[in-house]
């Protein structure tokens, strides 16, 4: 049996990269100031909350270089030992990000929270708190916006929604940002509301229980970061409804009777390698299959310009999984 194989690399997006490292970049600087001004809040006023807080933006701001890192490793060109590149690296970086902000991040707060209900001490005035809140918070905004926004360009670009960008996106550094802005948020509002109810009840409780919410919905984040990035190094398959297209594009060619077999699989951020078994008809020619083959792999690069290999193996018509 002959195998039938184009592997020409799928144009770069150097524009989608650039704007994902600026992304990471203004995060990383954003979530170090806002880090350091929480940690002299939390110092001066003794609040659970407000270390909690600093602790979550070190931990963002750690991430980001992680992320950075996985950015600058994945784009790296194939070379002998790595013949399908290094895309797959990127996510490694970002799977160590996630856990850091589950061990960093998620446990310091909760430790920290459940010491404060133990111990219910509170130094200092509020007001550095709040300052520092609003201040972060603004500063987080501008972060929140960029990344918000290439979200919703990707989404635009590819036809859906921003929920479904996330959900589906190879481009982990962008979601991590996403998510761990609109985190950083919730948290923020999460240690006023602790702080307030603290001074208004004079209870040191609330600010524990704020420190505790901050590390649950840091664990949250970590979890859905770690478990997306997971996957993906494992080898996930494209979605359903893209691998469909890629399955009625390969049987629109002329001389295909069916697709038997298809495989998908994610090997970087917007990079894709597609292998299938393909029936062509019984009485086409050689050269008329390889130069359907061509249609074909011009075919799918037309409709997913991410898809940078295409094997076709050409085999005879029969039941098969993933058709």
């Amino acid at each position: 049996m002959t195998t039938a194989e184009t592997s020409v690399p799928a144009p770069a997006e150097p524009s989608a990269e650039s704007e994902s490292v600026g992304t990471v970049l203004v995060a990383g600087a954003a979530n170090l100031a806002i880090s350091v001004a929480k940690l002299v809040a939390g110092l001066l006023s003794g609040s659970a909350a407000m270390l909690s807080e600093a602790a979550h933006s070190l931990a963002d701001t750690v991430t980001e270089v992680f992320l950075y890192v996985a950015l600058r490793r994945g784009t790296k060109p194939a070379d002998e030992q790595h013949p399908f590149g290094y895309g797959k690296e990127s996510w490694v970086w970002a799977f160590i990000a996630a856990i850091f902000t589950f061990v960093a991040g998620a446990g310091f707060s909760i430790y920290h929270g459940v010491m404060t209900i133990i111990e219910g001490e509170h130094t200092g005035n509020y007001l550095a708190s709040y300052i520092v809140l609003a201040v972060a918070f603004a500063a987080e905004s501008v972060s929140f916006a960029k990344a918000l926004k290439q979200v919703r360009g990707a989404a635009k670009q590819w036809n859906t929604t921003a929920g479904g960008y996330l959900r589906h996106t190879s481009d982990t550094t962008v979601k991590a940002v996403f998510f761990e802005d609109l985190a950083a948020l919730a948290g923020l509002v999460l240690a006023a509301v602790g702080l307030g109810l603290a001074q208004v009840t004079g209870s040191e409780v609330w600010d524990g229980v704020a420190s505790i919410v901050i590390g649950l919905l840091l664990l949250v984040v970590a979890v859905v970061l770690g478990h997306s990035n997971a996957s993906l190094l494992v080898g996930q398959a494209v979605p359903q409804r893209m691998h469909d297209r890629i399955a009625a594009d390969l049987a629109g060619v002329d001389v295909v009777t069916a697709v038997p077999t298809l495989f998908t699989m994610r090997i970087g951020p917007g990079e894709i390698l597609v292998a299938a078994k393909v029936d062509f008809a019984d009485d086409v020619p050689a050269g008329d299959i390889e130069t359907a083959c061509d249609e074909a792999e011009r075919r799918l690069r037309d409709t997913y310009p991410g898809i940078r290999y295409v094997f076709l193996d050409p085999t005879r018509g029969h039941g098969g999984q993933n058709g």
